[in-house]
């Protein structure tokens, strides 16, 4: 079965935010993906520490913490004792990225990497190695609702491919509409981020959008 993580910033109840893990707990989700901007990496500020604790209260799946932030080592601790299961970092935002990723595998968490549209697997062959999980991001980091760019298939393709050899998962994080969930699970993708595209503001519930992506990708 594929992952399927809703991505918590696209949220619109965080008024009611017990309410909301629970249904999407309910519903079957597998991740709860969570959103961390600093405003330097990328021009948006988004979730923090007390959202990732308020989440984790209420769940007991697996949190993942995409970082959209300058020198992640510093920081990825605070993430790690909030809670947080498997942590992202994006390459262009830290000097030692494999000390980064190592020190996230030593404190019993899972490591991974978000690859931009930008950068190319040749860029990011060598941190492969140290991933649990690889984030293809599908859009221009930063802003949620933008539509899939169609040349990362391509790029999920190769790195699908390089999955075996590596030992990680493909995840995919933007645009990720049914289409586009139908179309990279059918080229190997383990997972996707689920956003306003399929997920949130729909007229069904959590459940129904769930249980037919799930059946969509068997």
């Amino acid at each position: 079965m594929k992952l399927m993580c809703p991505s918590m910033m696209c949220s619109s109840r965080w008024d009611c935010i017990r309410d909301e893990v629970e249904e999407l707990d309910k519903a079957g989700i597998d991740i709860f993906h969570m959103d961390i901007m600093d405003g330097e990496l990328l021009p948006n500020f988004t979730l923090g520490i007390n959202d990732l604790k308020a989440v984790r209260k209420h769940t007991s799946k697996r949190i993942d913490m995409h970082l959209m932030m300058k020198n992640p080592l510093n920081k990825v601790q605070w993430f790690i004792d909030a809670g947080a299961d498997i942590i992202y970092i994006h390459p262009e935002s830290e000097t030692f990225v494999i000390k980064t990723l190592q020190h996230i595998q030593n404190q019993g968490r899972f490591s991974g990497i978000a690859i931009s549209p930008d950068w190319s697997i040749d860029m990011v062959r060598e941190l492969l190695a140290f991933c649990d999980y690889v984030l293809v991001m599908t859009v221009n980091p930063g802003f949620a609702g933008q539509k899939y760019i169609d040349t990362m298939t391509k790029k999920v393709e190769k790195l699908v491919k390089l999955k075996e050899e590596y030992g990680y998962k493909v995840m995919i994080d933007g645009g990720c509409s049914e289409e586009v969930i139908k179309r990279l699970s059918a080229v190997g993708a383990d997972g996707f981020v689920l956003g306003t595209s399929v997920l949130f503001n729909k007229n069904e519930d959590y459940a129904t959008i769930i249980k037919r992506l799930k059946e969509e990708t068997k």
